[in-house]
C-alpha cells in the first residue's frame, strides 16, 4: 500500500512513509479557491493515493503550530476544484480543528481547541458513504467528534494527508499511522 503513495506538490524537505512521515513546508503553501480571499491556491503539499468508493481514512497529527494558518491533515481530492482537507489550523492564537470543503470555491469552518498544545497527538479519520463525507477527531485519545458532516461527490479521488504554511516556510509536521481501509458504520450518534 505505501508505494501507492505518491506527492502533490512535493515538500523540498520531508522523509517517511505512511506509517511515520515528516515534512517541513516550503513557502506560503496552502490549498484555497476563491471565497472571500479572492485567490487560488493550489500548492500546499500532500502525500495521497488513488481511492474509490466508500472508505474511512485515518492518522495521528502532530505540528509545531505557530504562525497564522499553519495546518496539517487529511485531503482528499477529486481535482483541483472539488477537495476536502480537515485537520489542525492555527488561527486567532489557538489551536482549531478546522474543514475546508471546496466545490469550485471554497468554505471554512472552524473548531476552537483553546486547551491543545502543538504537542498533542490529534487523530482524525475522514468516511466517505456514497455522496457523503464524515470528518472526526479525537485529541489525545478522547472520544471521536464530528466536526462535518457535507456532500462530495462518488467515485475516482485521491486521500492522504496534508500540510501547508500560507504565511511562512518550515512549519514542521508529522503524521503517523495513515490509513486507508473500509469505511466505519453509518451510525451518526452511536458511542
Amino acid at each position: 500500500m505505501h508505494e501507492a503513495f505518491h506527492w502533490l506538490n512535493e515538500p523540498s524537505v520531508w522523509s517517511g512513509d505512511a506509517k511515520a512521515l515528516e515534512l517541513r513546508t516550503d513557502a506560503e503553501t496552502d490549498f484555497w479557491r476563491e471565497t472571500f480571499y479572492g485567490f487560488i491556491r493550489d500548492n500546499g503539499h500532500a502525500f495521497i493515493r488513488q481511492v474509490s468508493g466508500d472508505f474511512t481514512a485515518a492518522a495521528v497529527v502532530t505540528g509545531d503550530y505557530q504562525v497564522l494558518y499553519d495546518q496539517a491533515g487529511l485531503y482528499l481530492r477529486a481535482d483541483e476544484k472539488h477537495w476536502i482537507k480537515a485537520g489542525i489550523e492555527y488561527t486567532d492564537g489557538m489551536m482549531h480543528f478546522s474543514v475546508v470543503v471546496t466545490n469550485g470555491v471554497s468554505d471554512w469552518s472552524v473548531l476552537p481547541l483553546p486547551d491543545a498544545k502543538p504537542s498533542d497527538e490529534i487523530a482524525m479519520r475522514l468516511t466517505r458513504h456514497g455522496d457523503a463525507v464524515r470528518v472526526q477527531f479525537s485529541v489525545n485519545g478522547a472520544a471521536w467528534q464530528m466536526a462535518r458532516l457535507c456532500p462530495f461527490r462518488a467515485g475516482e479521488a485521491e486521500i492522504g494527508v496534508m500540510a501547508c504554511s500560507p504565511q511562512r516556510e518550515g512549519f514542521r509536521a508529522t503524521f503517523r499511522d495513515l490509513t486507508i481501509g473500509p469505511p466505519i458504520a453509518r451510525e451518526l450518534h452511536a458511542d
